[in-house]
């Protein structure tokens, strides 16, 4: 059914037809009450017959609607109307990654890219929370109001197939995949469970789209591209565009890694390891990340040598934590002596209620005899300071002189969680895992929680700060540390 301009419709009066895509038509339409306009997406006829689909379809809208994110379209209303199923929906005067890529590389180039991909995931990530699998990521479903002077704002659109995570695909319905066959994961097209893995693998083809021109498998016909997803080695963007930096390949590989265990366990850390290919090719900043971490644990290696019990038991070392004594002085913050830092200052001043006022005093949980290390190489300055032991041994703040943003991207070595945090002093990324102190794989080896820390606004996102503890799990850091830290 075409609905033209002022057709009646479920009580809405159709202005103009925005498209088509995802079984159905999408119309720009008047809310019969309030004084808006919403995207109207109708469901032909024949792709919604049979009661299954419908009460999915039906619920499926009511689970969307419980979701409100700054990067999700909002869903408003649902229903049927006669034969036709129908979704009412946030409209975004604006247009979609799919028209984006068609500009060409002059206006979608890989900071641009990275932009939208990052702001998608968030998206993406919040629907995962909510315990559903949106099933169709791909450009035509990520919309872009372009902003002058400002960033793109990015929402995600088009629930109409989205569900519970624990629910098996469905390969044999109305429409057939549940997806888009460019982009489908490899689990999906074999009829077998998916979870979040399989949009972070649509999401690393629509990365790959953003960067070349090309979807990634462009072959002429369905059951070649079938093969392909399940069969041939994920491409590499560099070979396709020469432009393109090769720290993107391996992206690329893991996102589309045929088994789901080796991809990205969520689309925000696919996203961070992009921002990290990107700014490593941009700025040579990763390289310090690493030079950091190295000194990090050079300096827990002295700390726990000074600081902790080595005892002897029948299998043979291991590692007491023994609290740090507490300072003479309660913990004061809010107020920096910018003196007494030097050229650190502009640290202390960003984080004034973490730190003590003066590198010697007390601050946030005791933070105390804060220690600098300037390397000149990679221009960054790193800030040491002792915790209590209850949870942090170290706290580690990493910043650019010049103030740079750093991208989130944790080096950690085992990565067992994250999260887009959002407070009313701002917002951020936030990683947690764990790491080996000492001699990895010998008895002196002390495995410790790391918790890393990244900011998004300009008063701070030039610093990344690293929490490091003798805990029981790395999610004790975030318990214990993160939750009351004045950050």
């Amino acid at each position: 059914m075409e609905l033209t301009e002022g057709t009646l419709f479920a009580g809405y009066r159709i202005e103009r037809r925005l498209g088509s895509g995802g079984m159905g038509t999408v119309y720009l339409a008047r809310h019969p009450r309030l004084p808006r306009s919403d995207a109207l997406k109708v469901l032909s006829g024949d792709s919604v017959r049979g009661g299954e689909f419908r009460r999915r379809f039906l619920r499926e809208a009511e689970f969307a609607a419980r979701l409100h994110h700054p990067n999700l379209i909002t869903v408003h209303d649902r229903g049927e109307t006669g034969e036709h199923l129908w979704i009412a929906m946030q409209y975004v005067d604006g247009i979609d990654v799919r028209a984006l890529i068609a500009r060409g590389p002059d206006d979608l180039d890989p900071p641009r890219a990275i932009h939208i991909l990052t702001e998608a995931a968030r998206g993406l990530d919040e629907i995962h929370a909510a315990g559903l699998v949106h099933r169709d990521v791909k450009p035509a479903n990520i919309l872009i109001a372009e902003q002058p002077g400002k960033p793109d704002r990015v929402l995600v659109t088009d629930f109409g197939i989205a569900r519970p995570a624990d629910e098996s695909t469905d390969r044999t319905g109305a429409g057939g995949f549940a997806g888009t066959l460019a982009y489908t994961a490899p689990e999906v097209v074999l009829g077998e469970h998916i979870d979040q893995r399989a949009d972070a693998y649509s999401l690393g083809c629509t990365l790959y789209q953003m960067l070349t021109g090309s979807v990634p498998f462009p072959h002429s016909n369905s059951a070649a591209v079938v093969h392909a997803h399940v069969h041939e080695t994920p491409p590499r963007p560099s070979a396709r565009n020469p432009s393109i930096p090769a720290e993107f390949d391996a992206v690329i590989a893991k996102a589309m890694a045929k088994r789901r265990e080796n991809r990205y366990s969520s689309c925000g850390e696919l996203a961070a390891a992009a921002a990290a290919a990107l700014h490593g090719n941009r700025t040579g900043r990763a390289g310090s990340r690493r030079l950091g971490y190295r000194m990090a644990v050079a300096m827990l290696v002295a700390a726990l040598a000074i600081a902790a019990a080595v005892l002897f038991d029948g299998n043979g070392f291991r590692w007491a934590a023994q609290p740090v004594a507490a300072t003479s002085n309660p913990p004061v913050t809010g107020t920096i002596e910018s003196a007494e830092w030097g050229e650190l200052a502009y640290i202390a001043e960003a984080f004034a209620t973490l730190l003590p006022g003066i590198p010697w005093a007390a601050g946030y949980q005791e933070l105390s005899m804060c220690d600098a290390f300037s390397d000149s190489e990679e221009s960054t300055n790193m800030l040491f300071c002792s915790g209590n032991s209850d949870p942090a041994w170290t706290v580690m703040i990493e910043c650019n002189p010049d103030r740079t943003p750093i991208l989130p991207s944790s080096p950690l070595t085992r990565i067992e969680g994250n999260l887009q945090w959002t407070r009313p002093t701002g917002s951020g990324n936030l990683f947690w895992g764990s790491e080996i102190v000492g001699a990895a794989g010998s008895k002196y080896g002390q495995r410790m929680g790391v918790l890393n820390v990244y900011f998004d606004d300009p008063e701070r996102n030039f610093c990344w700060i690293s929490v490091w503890g003798v805990v029981s799990a790395p999610e004790d850091l975030v318990r214990l540390w993160w939750n009351d830290a004045p950050l």
